[in-house]
């Protein structure tokens, strides 16, 4: 039993980097995960002793995911009056990289979820379209052609927003 609570909790930084991937707030994130190990760990007879549980974990990550998406769709998304009052205090970083790193955040942010969460499972996280697929729920090819569209997404994203900086510069 401690030799796969070992395990999942050696996957923490992939389901938090998978989750900060998922939606825009660390806060929300960092519930997504703890809500994502408390199931497994709820749920650990799921999981075969000696596999790896990262396909697991991000399987119960992505469908506690969608869920939280369907219920913000039934019933809207609340804000905070700090956190509308507080935008105003935000200012841009001075660095560079800070700034195109933002940019393909704020890119990846902007593309489908279905898109987002199959880029990121193999982008980032090094997983084949097979292990996507079954993280997923959906076929191989499913995966492939999400990816497809979502990197074209993120493509013209990220060309609108370095248009939209290049405006903002010759306006001041």
């Amino acid at each position: 039993m401690d030799e796969k609570r070992g395990a999942i909790l050696a996957e923490l930084p992939r389901l938090r980097r998978y989750a900060r991937a998922l939606v825009r707030d660390r806060d929300v994130a960092d519930d997504l995960v703890q809500d994502c190990i408390e199931k497994a760990l709820t749920r650990m007879e799921g999981w075969q002793s000696g596999d790896n549980p990262r396909r697991w974990l991000f399987t119960i990550m992505h469908n506690l995911f969608v869920d939280q998406l369907r219920r913000v769709k039934r019933r809207g998304v609340s804000v905070s009056y700090e956190e509308t009052g507080g935008s105003a205090l935000v200012t841009e970083p001075s660095q560079l990289n800070n700034i195109a790193a933002r940019e393909v955040l704020q890119a990846l942010q902007a593309i489908a979820p279905d898109r987002r969460s199959a880029l990121v499972l193999v982008a980032v996280e090094g997983l084949t379209y097979a292990e996507a697929a079954t993280v997923l729920g959906i076929p191989a090819g499913t995966v492939m052609s999400r990816i497809a569209r979502g990197r074209e997404e993120l493509r013209k994203e990220l060309e609108d927003a370095s248009r939209r900086r290049t405006i903002r510069v010759v306006e001041r």
